[in-house]
């Protein structure tokens, strides 16, 4: 396998369904050794990209390798090479957690040995040897998800998709969720991860790709998106009520824009042209005696990346069942 060989390559992937394209004509390439994020909001077609690549439904146009195999030609060696954790727990309520890894192992081709202590191992990394005995229906939607991954590491792919893995868990398990797929990309593997959450994108994704409708509408790193869409905001507090004004004045002068100043809360803010106008500025009302509380120079929000690239928010409710991927769905790839 050819180091230098993308983990990913998609070119002009297209899917339909009826009169409804799905997929339309979306271009990709997920290095080695990344987390690469493909944020859009439901509906847009996440799934129906990831299911295109693992092999779960055919590709109606365009091309895409893994690891250099093309995925229509060499199916067998695709499933190979990537585990897939969908957006809904795959495993059986009426079994245990070791029972549910054995079982997953075992479909594999995996040894009773070897699959009773690959269990056991990806228990203790995902922390839930004390629950290993126990049944899954006992288990909380976090133990479901850690298990669910874990599932799709059994036979340590080099490549893991994980469609949507945070969706309905509580800040606290979506934290330890982010730090075990950091911990993956340590380990060696590539992650191609979609998610509608703008915050786990920005936290997670080494590059991302916004695709709305079907359609990939940006691809570059959280910064070079935010930079793309509008430039940073210096936000000044000052010390003295009575002197907002005069100092947002001040600011406006220097920067050529026009600064919105707020009295009641002692604060004005002002778009930059550069970032080291920031700098100017304080330097000057300093001069002018004008004391500073405090500052801040912000970019662009993803949010705002998203708004201004799609006309709406990411995070949207939709009705449909494009974007899903099943336990069957799974368990052809497992």
């Amino acid at each position: 396998m050819n180091e230098t060989t993308p983990a990913v390559r998609a070119e002009g992937l297209v899917k339909t369904f009826g009169e409804q394209r799905a997929v339309d004509h979306v271009d990709l390439e997920v290095r080695r050794g990344q987390v690469f994020g493909v944020l859009g909001p439901n509906g847009a077609g996440k799934t129906t990209m990831l299911k295109m690549l693992a092999t779960l439904l055919p590709i109606d146009g365009g091309r895409a390798e893994i690891f250099g195999h093309d995925v229509r030609r060499e199916p067998h060696i695709v499933r190979q090479l990537l585990g897939v954790t969908g957006q809904y727990a795959s495993v059986d309520e009426n079994l245990t957690a070791t029972e549910n890894l054995m079982l997953f192992a075992r479909l594999q081709g995996v040894a009773k040995p070897t699959a009773r202590s690959t269990a056991s191992s990806l228990l203790e990394q995902f922390d839930l040897t004390d629950a290993a005995n126990k049944p899954i229906s006992a288990f909380s939607g976090g133990m479901r998800r850690r298990l669910d991954l874990a599932a799709s590491l059994i036979t340590r792919p080099p490549l893991i998709f994980l469609d949507e893995p945070t969706t309905g868990l509580d800040p606290r398990t979506r934290g330890q969720m982010w730090d075990t797929i950091r911990d993956l990309v340590t380990n060696g593997c590539t992650v191609l991860l979609t998610t509608q959450y703008l915050d786990e994108a920005d936290q997670l994704a080494d590059r991302i790709a916004v695709i709305d409708h079907g359609v990939k509408v940006a691809e570059g790193t959280s910064d070079e998106l935010k930079t793309s869409i509008g430039r940073s905001t210096l936000t000044v507090d000052v010390v003295d009520r009575d002197q907002v004004a005069a100092a947002a004045e001040i600011a406006g002068r220097m920067i050529g824009e026009q600064p919105v100043p707020s009295p009641e809360s002692r604060r004005f803010s002002v778009p930059l042209q550069r970032s080291e106008q920031a700098v100017d500025v304080l330097v000057t009302l300093r001069e002018r005696g004008i004391d500073i509380d405090s500052v801040t120079v912000q970019k662009p929000s993803l949010d705002e990346v998203f708004m201004a690239l799609t006309g709406h928010a990411a995070e949207t409710d939709d009705d449909s069942t494009d974007d899903q991927t099943t336990t069957s769905d799974l368990e052809a790839v497992r």
